[in-house]
């Protein structure tokens, strides 16, 4: 059966005009046009902020726009594409969002306009910043109403659509700390937001800087709770006291301290191990912060990711372990040279040299007599480089008597320290060594009592308690005489600047054995502008009798030399 053909044309019968392109048409078109047909067509305004229009993702324009506004600043308007066809007066197809009306300035008599909304209370940026909803470190902004971090702030990013879905308008950029009003796109410049950007990368002035240790200064977060600058508490956020000791300890080294909250490490090559650490140091001696404490989630990330996992959060590491890690590879991130010594502030601020003696035992030495050195036999001499010094403690006894058994085994800081006097020797895999230090000592010393020993079925701590004095540690006896770098006989006096020490504590454990050992690390630091010094443990900061430092299991201890022309009494 054959087709019946159409008796008009469709033309005649329907008087309207084919419907629009599927594309949106952004251009402005005159407010009507010729009648057609018999009908007037009015052109309806471009809709605004580009709502109510079909985007373009199908065909894959509207993803490259997304991609341009991810990173786009809201200050800036966004691009227009405008071919030199649309420039005479022809139609354009476009997506829409590239006509979206953005505000470069506040509406006149509104500048403080959303400002009330900002909750400082809930504002914590020590966390990594990472967009919340995306996982991107790319262009991020922290609400200022929420707290939370979000990618871009130009349309179609997530800052921008948490601001009108959520209704929280303004936002700080976390890279170059100048604050927006979103979805408007203007900048903010009012004065009462700098409490928020020094928070955000608190510097202080130089001079400032340098009378941290000279001028006692307390200071008072948003609570109105009272606090010392650079004595605060660390956030242990899962296993990490191991990395808070160190850290602690490294901030309170002046040279370095100094260092890496004077120099601006963001605008040169440096590696982001040693930005990181730069902003966790200025934190940690801010004069107004919001809280009372640190959360050094931000450093320890990226320690974790440049260290394959070896440290991290959740899992306990040794302090002295990451301490010569952390030292290493920040030396290289400074730029320093794997050779050349004195090449960063690591090297200028440790390392010293040691002399090692080595000899071959024979056959013939005597049984009872192997460390001695002979005569006749040869013997090796290297000099080498250090950054800490290792020293070992006497073994503790197995067994004690019946008016013994609560006395904890002491020894004396300079009976360990002998080991680098020149004349005690070691065995060493059939070599008996010696050792004595070099001049110029370092102007810090870091000392690590060995506790710790593993064989093939146990681990074991050695609990031996070592006094020191705080003050007046002469360690002329363990250098070599030079008259050139230091007059023979005089003394060459070191004062304790930081102390990690060590607190077994027994839990309880569903295993066979029933009980299980728990490590817990402290780090006891002197006030110099009080005199004083403070134990901090995590969150917790107190008060120490200098008289009871030695009374803990000292694991870790950082000296600082003695300048020349200051007394024995003084520091």
């Amino acid at each position: 059966m054959g087709k019946r053909q159409a008796e008009e044309p469709l033309e005649d019968v329907v008087v309207v005009d084919s419907p629009l392109s599927k594309k949106a048409r952004v251009e402005d078109f005159p407010a009507q046009e010729p009648q057609r047909n018999g009908y007037n067509h009015s052109i309806l305004p471009a809709p605004v902020n580009g709502y109510g229009q079909k985007n373009e993702s199908r065909n894959g324009d509207g993803i490259s726009v997304t991609a341009q506004q991810q990173e786009q600043d809201p200050g800036e308007t966004a691009p227009s594409h405008q071919s030199p066809q649309a420039e005479d007066g022809e139609d354009e197809e476009q997506s829409a969002y590239s006509t979206i009306s953005r505000q470069t300035a506040p509406t006149e008599g509104y500048s403080d306009l959303y400002l009330d909304t900002i909750n400082r209370s809930v504002l914590d940026f020590d966390f990594e910043k990472l967009c919340s909803i995306s996982l991107s470190n790319i262009n991020v902004y922290a609400c200022l109403v929420c707290g939370k971090y979000y990618q871009g702030g130009g349309p179609k990013s997530h800052a921008y659509f948490h601001a009108l879905e959520i209704g929280h308008h303004v936002y700080v950029n976390m890279q170059t700390k100048k604050v927006y009003v979103l979805p408007e796109g203007y900048e903010v410049k009012s004065k009462s937001l700098e409490d928020i950007r020094f928070v955000v990368d608190p510097r202080l002035p130089k001079e400032e800087v340098f009378m941290l240790d000279k001028v006692a200064k307390d200071a008072w977060d948003l609570a109105g709770k009272k606090y010392r600058p650079g004595f605060v508490g660390m956030n242990n956020i899962k296993e990490n006291d191991y990395f808070n000791v160190i850290i602690q300890a490294l901030a309170h080294t002046p040279p370095l301290r100094n260092f890496f909250m004077l120099e601006d490490l963001s605008s040169t090559a440096s590696s982001e191990l040693a930005t990181r650490f730069s902003v966790l140091v200025r934190k940690i001696w801010n004069t107004r912060a919001f809280k009372t404490h640190v959360s050094p989630h931000e450093l320890i990330q990226q320690v974790s990711r440049q260290s394959n996992k070896r440290f991290d959060l959740l899992h306990q590491s040794d302090p002295v372990d990451f301490l010569s890690w952390f030292l290493n590879n920040m030396h290289l991130a400074l730029g320093g040279s794997k050779t050349k010594p004195g090449t960063s502030i690591i090297h200028r601020v440790f390392q010293g040299k040691l002399k090692m003696e080595s000899q071959r035992i024979t056959a013939k030495a005597d049984a009872g007599d192997r460390l001695r050195f002979e005569e006749a036999a040869e013997v090796i001499t290297d000099t080498t480089r250090y950054l800490m010094l290792t020293l070992d403690l006497p073994a503790a006894p197995l067994f004690q008597d019946e008016l013994d058994r609560n006395i904890i085994p002491q020894v004396p800081l300079a009976a360990i320290l002998a080991k680098y006097d020149g004349v005690q020797a070691q065995e060493h895999l059939s070599m008996r060594k010696r050792y004595r230090l070099l001049h110029p000592l370092p102007p810090f010393l870091l000392f690590h009592i060995k506790r710790f020993s593993r064989n093939k079925f146990v681990a074991e701590r050695n609990p031996t308690i070592v006094t020191f004095p705080v003050r007046s540690l002469d360690m002329a006896p363990y250098v070599e005489p030079n008259p050139a770098a230091h007059p023979v006989g005089e003394p060459i006096w070191y004062d304790l600047v930081a102390n990690v020490t060590h607190e077994a504590v027994r839990t309880r454990d569903d295993s066979v054995e029933g009980e299980a050992e728990r490590k817990v690390w402290r780090v006891q630091m002197r006030d110099r502008a009080r005199d004083e010094w403070l134990q901090v443990q995590d969150l917790f900061v107190e008060r120490v009798a200098t008289e009871t430092l030695f009374t803990k299991e000292s694991y870790l201890m950082v000296w600082e030399r003695r300048r020349e022309g200051k007394g024995k009494g003084r520091s």
